[in-house]
Parts: structure tokens; sequence; C-alpha cells
């Protein structure tokens, strides 16, 4: 499994239809390139839960790339949660222990840039040492974009060589750049296309030696994303806002000082999780659904839906129950009983999509489709009830994003929100599928199938193979 992330579908299938990456066209010609569902937050890492643990990421325990602590489980002083940097080391920790990941359930397997790896020796986590994080933040922070290219090249030379020589059951290879060029000159610019074309060689490079020890015929290959991406033209930073507004905030990178109001959690910079401080003197650690909040802080919710940045908010009611606002087109309830889905307007129609009643997951799926939220029911339903989210949860408009200071590299493009090109993500196959795959969660269970593995009973997704 080679996840490009950041690719989007029509920027990968364009390359190929050019010319340009002709071990993937190869693929397509053989099995077939699929456009999925991901999951919101449409960010790296979260979305790597359907992969490797083929669940969603809010009820696993990663609501975002950054999220608050109400419980203060996670270190002191912050009591916070970056993965962009050292504590991408502490998500295994951070995932629910309960759920099995492709690494504990697999014979054998490999890993390269992954933020979730619970079940790999450590000499089978590359691109995991002290040396190569170093050599990677030393990248980062000074937004060297060849440098990044660079990376990409010898983690894929690294996994190319494990998957010869040690013949692991699963092999899962994360490479960045897509998604690093994209944030700095867009997802269709001539750089993005020399990170795909790494991806193309990587996979060229598996298959040749695969043919070569005769296993190809008995080998899958697929090439799938976490996130897609869109054009950014201004930048709302919301930390900044509300300080402004006289608030007291906690965000990243400054997190050991503020927060005694709110702390606002940016991921992908297009989504973001707002934690406000529970009006209960006696609960202040514990969750407060919106009604509890909404008399202390309902007009906050109010000037942050005014901000043109904001295309949808999320208000979780209950564990079950959400509510919808949008400025322009009202609010609706998004609500999960017994397993059945329900969305119904109050005062419009955010999602565009009318009223639906219990809706099977599937069904689900359907009804939001061809709109521009793909998914969205169950996607607003699954992160808003989990134990970690946010209060108030953001999703932006189209050209906006919510962080505008301390990213090495200007962002021109995002990604995070519930938008169509945010949410479709590709997924390339080797060989057909049994039935057409809809969401990312699928590739988990599939993968189990292809290796012959049993598939656990509660996962999100349903095999394709």
């Amino acid at each position: 499994m080679l996840v490009a992330d950041g690719a989007r579908p029509d920027t990968l299938a364009g390359a190929i239809d050019r010319g340009e990456l002709p071990a993937l066209a190869r693929l397509r010609a053989e099995g077939g390139l699929h456009s999925v569902t991901t999951v919101f937050p449409s960010v790296t890492g979260p979305a790597y839960t359907p992969f490797l643990m083929g669940r969603y990421p809010g009820p696993v325990g990663l609501p975002g790339l950054r999220w608050h602590d109400r419980e203060h489980a996670t270190g002191f002083p912050h009591w916070s949660r970056s993965y962009v940097g050292s504590e991408v080391r502490k998500a295994d920790g951070d995932i629910d222990p309960r759920a099995p990941t492709l690494f504990e359930l697999a014979p054998s397997s490999v890993s390269a840039m992954s933020m979730i790896g619970r079940g790999l020796r450590p000499g089978d986590r590359l691109g995991h040492s002290l040396a190569f994080g170093v050599r990677a933040a030393w990248t980062h922070f000074r937004g060297d974009l060849r440098g990044w290219l660079e990376i990409d090249r010898d983690i894929a030379g690294r996994m190319v060589r494990r998957i010869r020589d040690d013949r692991p059951a699963f092999a899962f290879c994360a490479l960045l750049c897509t998604d690093k060029l994209s944030h700095a000159v867009g997802h269709d610019h001539a750089l993005v296309r020399d990170a795909l074309r790494i991806v193309d060689d990587t996979a060229a490079r598996i298959r040749a030696d695969a043919e070569r020890a005769g296993r190809w015929e008995s080998m899958h290959l697929w090439i799938v994303s976490d996130h897609g991406h869109s054009r950014v033209t201004a930048h709302d930073d919301l930390a900044q806002l509300l300080r402004t507004w006289k608030l007291s905030v906690r965000a990243h990178p400054f997190v050991f000082a503020g927060g005694r109001d709110a702390a606002v959690m940016v991921s992908g910079n297009a989504m973001a999780h707002i934690y406000l401080r529970n009006p209960s003197p006696a609960r202040t650690r514990q969750r407060a659904w919106w009604p509890a909040l909404e008399t202390r802080w309902g007009s906050l919710a109010e000037r942050l839906l005014e901000r043109p940045s904001v295309d949808v908010m999320l208000l979780p009611v209950s564990r079950d129950v959400c509510e919808l606002r949008s400025a322009s087109r009202g609010s609706a309830h998004v609500a999960v009983a017994n397993g059945r889905y329900s969305y119904r307007p109050l005062s419009g129609d955010p999602l565009g999509i009318g009223a639906h009643e219990k809706l099977s997951d599937a069904e689900a799926y359907e009804a939001t489709q061809d709109s521009d939220y793909p998914d969205a029911i169950v996607q607003i339903a699954t992160l808003s009830g989990s134990a970690r989210a946010g209060d108030i949860i953001v999703s932006a408009r189209r050209n906006y994003d919510f962080r505008s200071r301390w990213e090495p590299i200007a962002h021109v493009s995002a990604h995070g929100a519930l938008h169509r090109e945010h949410m479709q993500v590709p997924l390339l196959l080797n060989r057909p599928a049994a039935r057409t795959p809809t969401r990312s969660v699928d590739i988990m269970p599939s993968a189990l199938r292809a290796m012959g593995l049993a598939v656990p009973p509660d996962l999100d997704g349903v095999s394709f193979v």
C-alpha cells in the first residue's frame, strides 16, 4: 500500500492520461482507478486510521492533527496534542487499544512514514529513528521543498529493498511530498507531478522485483491518498481572532500559556476544533454538550458563523445528535441511533440534500454522494460525538483556511474540510475489485481479505476483495 499523501483523484488521473505515470497507467488498465471518500477531518494522521484500522478517526481517539485534552491525561502543562513534530511518537498511545491495527493482525509487516505504527517492531518502522526525525524536522521548518523530494526518494528506495528482501505480508509506505508541495504551489503544479513520479517509480520497482521473483500474480499493489486539496487565497487565523475578542486562547505552537477560555486546534488548516471552558466549576475537565454551553458561548458561535471563512459549523448537542449550521443555508440536525442515520433540516438545509430518516450506512453515503459534502452525514455523526472532539467544530469555506502564522511554507492550498475537493481521494488497484469501493475505511478489511486473514466484525469499512 503506497500513500500518495494529499493526491486528488483528478490530479492523479490527469497525470496518468498525459503519460507521465506509466507504471500507474498499467495498474489502472489491469485493475482500476476509483474515487472514494476519506474521513473528517480530511487530514494526514487521522485519515490514516481507515487504511490501518478500518475505522473512523474520532471514535478511536484521533479527532484531528491537533486536539485539546479536556481530561488532562496528556502531558503537563499544555494538555494538548500536536502530531506535527515530536508528539507524532505519542499517536500509538492515543489510539484505542481495543481497535487492532493491520500491523498487529498481519503475520509480518514493514512501514514507512506512518503516524500509526502500533504492532511494528522498531526495525520495521522506517523513518521513525531520531536521526531521521531530525532530518525531517530540519527539512520541514526550513520549508525545503526539494529536500522533501529527496526524503521521499530515500524512503521509497528503502521500502522497495525491504519488500524485495524480506517479503513481508503487509507493507505500508507513505510518501508525503505530494501534500507538502500542494500546500506550497497548488495541487496541479509541475512540482506536484514530480512527487507523483516518485510514487510511479516506486510502484514500478516493486512490480519489477515481484515479477522477477514470480510473486506478482499473488501480490496486491494499491495506491491510495488520505485527502485532497483546494486553493487558499485568504487566511482567517482563528486563534488570533479569538484573542482580539478578548478571550484567553491556547493554540499551537505556543501552548504553554493562555487557554482559560478556549483552545483552538487547527487541522489541515481548513478545519478546527474549538474547546470552550465548561461554565460548571465542578466539571471543568468534563465534556459539556452544546445545550449546557450555549448560554455562555452562544454569542461566540454566532460571531464565528458570520465570518466569511466559515462554511459550516458543528455544535455537538449530545453523543448522538449534532446541530449543523450555515450562515446562508440555515441549520439542521444530524443524528444516529441504532446504527441508522438521520438528517433533519431545522431552519434550512446546510448540506443541500433534503430531509432523510433512518438511513443505513450505505444509504447515508448515497444520499450525499452527489452533493458538495460527500459522506458528510456519517462523518459529522462519528466525529462530533467522539470524546475528544471540540465543542465547536468549523469547516472552512472555499478559498479560506484558519491559520495564518507559524507555517514554514506559506499555504496556497489547504485541506481538512468537508468539501468534495478535500473528501474525495483516489484508490488505484492492480486487479479488479469484487465490488466498487466507496470509502477509505473499506481498505483495511480488504487488505485482510487479500492476505487471507479474518476480518474483525466491528469495523466501519466493508471489503472490496
